[in-house]
């Protein structure tokens, strides 16, 4: 008999987990910033078009109103000579050195700028008028976290050791687990590459004349000069600095002792207010793309290329960063368990793709969610290994319907098992190995 999808799935533990709740699994959370260039021809352009972008779906959105852009022509302290980041140009790749250099004042930057401590507000509500009736709550907390009111009670919590683990619980899955991802983009025109290709066919043209004694030489950089000049197409350098808030049981104290209160409290406020050491970010990876061959098919006007060509560049550094760092690693759930006519099982489908960084060869566990009655402390059950199915990888990458490529019309991405149990809809997809994951 086939069997209903819409069914719930009960662990060990008792934990319940139903098809319908697909979304509300436990994310990730992410803010995204850019290096915004004044001075770049397309600079205007790229900054329009990373303000128009969406947080990755796969991502709960923490963005912090005021804190998505970072002016390269207000940047001091990177360099040395001269103002702004050490910058990315047609030729020119960053050194250890300048990236070092660059993540470094980063850093420093939004800590100066106090955005972690706006992250955390935001985790806890923070909201009011006035030091003398602003307060925090855990709804945010709840929501994302799929935890009753009772669980992160915070009063409540300080007094029970059970009323802690879940907030430490909540503190490891959720909060400790939120990021910053800065894009530094610059851009490459076909004028750039064209000249680059100019100088080395004149300087190939000359040293052929110094040989033969002829024009043969003269010739070849005038035809490569002709063909330099039919190259055509806008081209990205991106480089993404990745930054995640520090969270752990020393700095849960501080919040929840000295600054958390759920009804006003002008002393607790103006302590959350005033301090400057507890609250910060860390800098913990980094990842550079340009693709010299990507080619964009269909038409396009000159604002939605620049759209187009930024976000694909932007979600390929997200896709390695998550295999680069472990805790930014993103976890999908089984959408749907597909059936044939007879009631076998030929797939599983999952709402995810090329745009998070899927071939025909990648490889995911299947794990569960399991929660221990006793600790409250959550932790993941191996239950199967799969791959995608050939030729069954959905295209999801930004503007793929209007390019008419190939997979972008498919609903989801279907993959198939390779080894492992029974694989039910909830369940979550993490690709490769994940150290969290009980076998």
């Amino acid at each position: 008999m086939r069997r209903t999808l819409l069914f719930c799935l009960f662990a060990l533990t008792g934990l319940s987990l139903c098809a319908q709740q697909l979304q509300t699994y436990r994310r990730n959370s992410l803010a995204t910033m850019l290096v915004f260039h004044p001075e770049d021809e397309f600079g205007r352009e790229i900054y329009k078009a990373f303000d128009s972008l969406p947080i990755p779906d796969k991502y709960d959105d923490h963005s912090i109103p005021g804190y998505r852009f970072i002016d390269n022509s207000t940047v001091n302290g990177v360099q040395k000579k001269e103002s702004g980041y050490y910058k990315a140009t047609y030729g020119h790749a960053l050194s250890d050195k300048e990236l070092k250099a660059n993540a470094q004042y980063t850093e420093n930057l939004l800590n100066r700028s106090k955005m972690a401590k706006q992250m955390v507000a935001k985790w806890f509500g923070f909201e009011g008028t006035s030091v003398e009736d602003a307060t925090f709550n855990t709804e945010l907390i709840q929501t994302r976290g799929q935890y009753n009111a009772t669980d992160v009670d915070v009063n409540l919590a300080l007094q029970t050791t059970r009323g802690l683990a879940t907030l430490s619980d909540a503190g490891e899955e959720l909060i400790d687990q939120t990021f910053v991802l800065v894009n530094d983009v610059t851009y490459v025109t076909s004028e750039q590459r064209a000249q680059t290709a100019k100088i080395t066919m004149g300087v190939l043209g000359g040293l052929l004349d110094a040989f033969t004694g002829g024009r043969g030489g003269r010739d070849l950089a005038e035809a490569g000069a002709a063909i330099a000049d039919s190259f055509t197409g806008f081209k990205v350098k991106t480089h993404s600095y990745l930054y995640q808030l520090v969270w752990n049981d020393s700095i849960a104290a501080i919040f929840y002792q000295q600054h958390y209160t759920a009804v006003p409290n002008p002393e607790k406020v103006q302590a959350f207010l005033d301090d400057t050491t507890t609250y910060r970010l860390k800098y913990v990876a980094h990842k550079y793309e340009y693709d010299e061959k990507a080619v964009l098919k269909g038409e396009y006007t000159r604002t939605e290329l620049v759209r187009t060509i930024c976000a694909r560049s932007m979600d390929k550094n997200i896709v390695e960063l998550a295999k680069q760092y472990e805790d930014f690693k993103v976890k999908t759930p089984v959408y749907q368990v597909l059936y044939d006519d007879k009631g076998r099982i030929q797939g599983y489908a999952a709402k995810i793709g090329m745009k998070e960084g899927i071939t025909d060869t990648s490889k995911f566990q299947v794990v569960q969610r399991v929660i221990d009655p006793e600790t409250n402390k959550t932790t993941y059950k191996y239950i199967a290994t799969v791959k995608p199915v050939k030729g069954a990888v959905w295209d999801n990458r930004y503007n793929a319907v209007l390019e008419q490529a190939d997979g972008s019309m498919l609903p989801y991405t279907t993959f198939k098992k390779v080894g492992g149990g029974e694989i039910m809809p909830g369940m979550l997809l993490i690709e490769g190995k994940y150290s969290q994951v009980v076998e």
